[in-house]
C-alpha cells in the first residue's frame, strides 16, 4: 500500500528546477537546413549573452559550432526575422552565408578552408535601420546569395522598402550598395525571398501590402528567369486580400506548390503558374501551415520521390508524408506532439524540429522510404527528474456564447508533496496574438508548477491552428474576445475545483502582455498579474503614434478598427488609460532596447497608477530587446514573479530574493 504524500502549502513544494536551471533551457533550435550530407541550424545561447549560435552537424554524427562568440547568426528584417543562413556545396566543401546580429550584414566562409573567417558581402548603410538581409538562398551558378533585402531610407520605423535582391558571393557588394542587385522593380511593401525552379526558368514568392498582415491576405508572385538571372515581368497567381498565401515552394519535377487558406484552412495545392488554376492536393478541415511571423518558415517540403513531406493538425501539427496522387498522408512514428516549421530535405531524407509534452525540441530525421525516425541532433536529457514535471492536458473550454476556447493545462505535480484544496494558477496569455501556444516541455512552466503553482496556457479567439473562423474571431475584438476567453478557462478550472478563484494571476508578453494588462484593468478575476514588453497604449502603437516597427504599424487595423473611424476604441480598450481600475499588485518586465514594444509604453502606464497605493513592481532589462534572451534576464524575471505570487498568495517562496513592491 502506497503510503499518503505529505501536505504543504501551495508554492513552497520543494523542487530541484531554480530558475537558472529552467533559463538555460529556454529557446529552441530553429532553422534547419541541409548542405551536402550535412545538417545545419540555429541554437539558443543564454549564458553566451543570448547569442544565436550556428551548429554544424556531419555525417558521422559529430557537432561542432563553427562561429564562436560573439557571432550572432539572427536577421533583425521585420524585427522577428528570418532565415538568416544558407549553404551550398560549392568545390566539394561547404559555402555559408549568414547574417551577423550585431551589424545585420552578410557574412560568408568557408569552414573546411584554414584561414578562412567570415568575410562581408554587404555594405553598412547609415541610414535609420541601415540594411537587413533573411530568407537566404545561396545559388553558386548565378554566383550570389538571394534573400530579402530590408533598407531604410529615413530615420523613422516606416522609412523603409523591401524588395528580392541578390548580392555577389565574390565580396564585390561589401563596400558598394550598387553591386547589390534587385531582382524585380515591382513595389511591394513586403516579401519572401524568391524560390526558383529547378530548371531555373521561374521563380516565385509571396507578397504582400499595408494594412494587412501576411495571415490576413497575400499574393503569389511569379516571374520568368532570364539566363542572366533577371526577372521578367511578375504576375500574381493565386492570393488576395481575404486569401492567405503562407508557403510557396517548386517540387522537383517543376510543380508550384502553395499552401492557401481559401477554404478556410491552410491546405496544400498545386497550382499552375500560367493560368493560377490550383488544386488542393488534401482537402482537410485541418491546417498544414501557420502565421508567417518569420520569412522562410516551411511547412512543406517537396521531396525527390515525389512524396512531400507536410506539417497538417489541428492545433499541434504533425509530421506526415504526403502522396499527392491519392491525398493519402503516412504519419511519422514517435513521441513528438509539436513540429516547428523548420522542414528541411535532403533525398530520402526530412528533418526538422520537434519536442513533445516530456521533451524539448530534438532535431528528428525521418527516412521517407522505410518510414523510420531517429534524433539525430540537439537530444533532449533530463535535465532534472520528469516526475518532478506536470501531466500537460489539451483542454477545451466553454467560452461567451457557447464558444470553445482551447487550451494547455497544466497541474501542480511534485513526488514528495501534495496540497490541499484547489491550488492557486497562473493563466499564460501568448503573444502574437495571431500565434499559438503548443504543448511542449517548458521549464519555466515546471519551475513553478513543481512548486504547486498551476498553469493554464489560453489559445484563446486569434490564436492559429484551429482554422481562418477561430482567428478572425479577434477581428476588431482585440482587448475584448481575448480577455473574456482568459476567464472562461479560469471560471473552468475554479467550478471544477482545480483553481482556487482567491489566487488566480494572469501573465504574458508582447501581445500577452497588452492582455494580461487589459485583463486587470477590465476584470477582478485576477488577484495579481505579470505583464511582459507588453503593448499598453493603442494609439501610441498606431502609425499616427509611431511607436512600433513597421512590420506591425498597421495590425491595429484589423484587431481594432481603422483609427480615423473609431477613435474611440483605441482610448477606451488602452490600459495606459485606466490606471485607475487596476486594483491588484502587478509586475511589470520590459526591455530597453525594444522597438516593438517601447519602454515608453510601460513609462506612461506606471505614471497613470502612480499615487493610487497599489503595490507594483517595474524591472527594465538594458541589452534586451523583444523577447528576453539573456541568462541573468530570464532568472531575475523568474524569481520576481514568483516572489509575487508569495506575496499575493500567502507563501514564503524558498531561496528566492523577495520582490520589493512599490506603491
Amino acid at each position: 500500500m502506497t503510503a499518503a504524500l505529505p501536505t504543504a502549502p501551495y508554492g513552497t513544494w520543494p523542487s530541484p528546477i531554480d530558475a537558472a536551471t529552467a533559463a538555460a533551457h529556454d529557446g529552441s533550435p530553429e532553422y534547419v537546413g541541409a548542405v551536402g550530407d550535412e545538417l545545419w541550424w540555429t541554437a539558443p545561447r543564454p549564458a553566451e549573452a543570448g547569442r544565436r549560435a550556428l551548429i554544424r552537424r556531419r555525417p558521422d554524427g559529430t557537432e561542432e559550432c563553427p562561429l564562436p562568440a560573439p557571432w550572432n547568426v539572427r536577421s533583425r528584417l521585420i524585427e522577428y526575422g528570418g532565415t538568416p543562413w544558407a549553404g551550398a556545396i560549392v568545390d566539394d566543401s561547404p559555402l555559408i552565408v549568414f547574417v551577423h546580429h550585431a551589424d545585420q550584414r552578410l557574412y560568408a566562409f568557408r569552414p573546411d578552408t584554414p584561414g578562412d573567417g567570415p568575410r562581408p558581402l554587404t555594405p553598412v548603410s547609415g541610414t535609420g535601420g541601415g540594411l537587413r538581409w533573411a530568407d537566404l538562398a545561396v545559388h553558386p551558378e548565378h554566383g550570389e546569395v538571394w534573400a530579402v533585402l530590408e533598407e531604410f531610407t529615413g530615420e523613422g520605423p516606416s522609412d523603409c522598402r523591401r524588395v528580392p535582391a541578390a548580392v555577389p558571393l565574390d565580396g564585390s557588394a561589401a563596400g558598394d550598395r550598387t553591386a547589390v542587385r534587385e531582382l524585380t522593380a515591382e513595389n511591394h511593401r513586403f516579401v519572401t525571398g524568391p524560390r526558383l525552379s529547378p530548371d531555373g526558368a521561374r521563380a516565385a514568392w509571396i507578397a504582400w501590402d499595408h494594412p494587412r498582415m501576411p495571415w490576413d491576405g497575400t499574393e503569389l508572385r511569379v516571374a520568368d528567369v532570364f539566363d542572366d538571372g533577371t526577372f521578367g515581368t511578375a504576375r500574381t497567381v493565386l492570393g488576395g486580400p481575404e486569401e492567405s498565401v503562407t508557403q510557396a515552394d517548386w517540387a522537383p519535377d517543376g510543380t508550384l506548390l502553395a499552401l492557401t487558406d481559401r477554404t478556410g484552412w491552410w491546405n496544400l495545392h498545386r497550382v499552375d503558374p500560367d493560368s493560377g488554376e490550383a488544386v488542393n492536393l488534401c482537402p482537410r478541415e485541418e491546417e498544414f501551415g501557420n502565421a508567417l511571423w518569420k520569412l522562410g518558415h516551411r511547412w512543406f517540403r517537396a521531396l525527390d520521390n515525389g512524396l512531400i513531406a507536410v506539417l497538417h493538425g489541428v492545433g499541434a501539427l504533425r509530421l506526415g508524408l504526403l502522396d499527392p496522387a491519392t491525398g493519402e498522408i503516412a504519419d511519422a512514428a514517435g513521441p513528438w506532439t509539436e513540429w516547428n516549421p523548420t522542414l528541411a530535405g535532403a533525398g530520402r531524407r526530412v528533418v526538422g524540429v520537434a519536442a513533445g509534452a516530456r521533451t524539448s525540441y530534438e532535431i528528428v530525421e525521418l527516412d521517407a522510404i522505410s518510414g523510420h525516425t531517429r534524433v539525430v541532433g540537439n537530444a533532449h536529457h533530463d535535465t532534472v527528474d520528469p516526475a518532478y514535471l506536470p501531466e500537460a492536458r489539451h483542454r477545451v473550454f466553454t467560452g461567451p456564447g457557447g464558444r470553445e476556447v482551447h487550451a494547455n493545462i497544466y497541474p501542480p505535480a511534485n513526488p514528495a508533496v501534495t496540497g490541499e484544496g484547489p491550488a492557486p494558477y497562473a493563466v499564460w496569455v501568448h503573444g502574437g496574438p495571431t500565434s499559438r501556444a503548443g504543448m511542449v516541455l517548458d521549464l519555466e512552466i515546471a519551475y513553478f508548477t513543481s512548486r504547486g503553482i498551476g498553469v493554464a496556457e489560453v489559445n484563446y479567439g486569434g490564436s492559429t491552428g484551429y482554422g481562418r473562423a477561430y482567428r478572425n474571431r479577434l477581428r476588431e475584438q482585440w482587448g475584448v474576445v481575448d480577455v473574456e476567453d482568459c476567464a472562461a478557462v479560469a471560471a473552468g478550472l475554479v467550478a471544477e475545483g482545480a483553481a482556487d478563484p482567491d489566487r488566480l494571476a494572469i501573465r504574458g508578453g508582447s501581445a500577452g502582455g497588452w492582455t494580461s494588462a487589459a485583463a486587470l484593468t477590465s476584470t477582478s478575476t485576477y488577484a495579481c498579474g505579470t505583464v511582459i514588453y507588453p503593448i499598453l497604449d493603442l494609439y501610441g502603437w498606431s502609425p499616427a503614434g509611431g511607436e512600433t516597427h513597421d512590420f506591425e504599424s498597421r495590425y491595429l487595423e484589423t484587431l481594432i478598427g481603422p483609427l480615423d473611424e473609431v477613435p474611440e476604441r483605441y482610448r477606451d480598450r488602452s490600459p495606459v488609460h485606466h490606471g485607475d481600475r487596476i486594483d491588484v499588485p502587478f509586475l511589470l518586465l520590459q526591455g530597453l532596447d525594444d522597438v516593438i514594444c517601447p519602454p515608453v509604453q510601460c513609462e506612461r502606464f506606471l505614471a497613470a497608477v502612480a499615487g493610487r497605493g497599489i503595490p507594483h513592481a517595474y524591472i527594465a532589462f538594458e541589452g534586451e530587446s523583444h523577447g528576453f534572451r539573456r541568462l541573468d534576464t530570464m532568472v531575475t524575471s523568474l524569481e520576481a514573479e514568483l516572489s509575487l505570487y508569495g506575496q499575493v498568495f500567502g507563501f514564503t517562496p524558498a531561496g528566492v530574493p523577495k520582490l520589493e513592491l512599490t506603491t
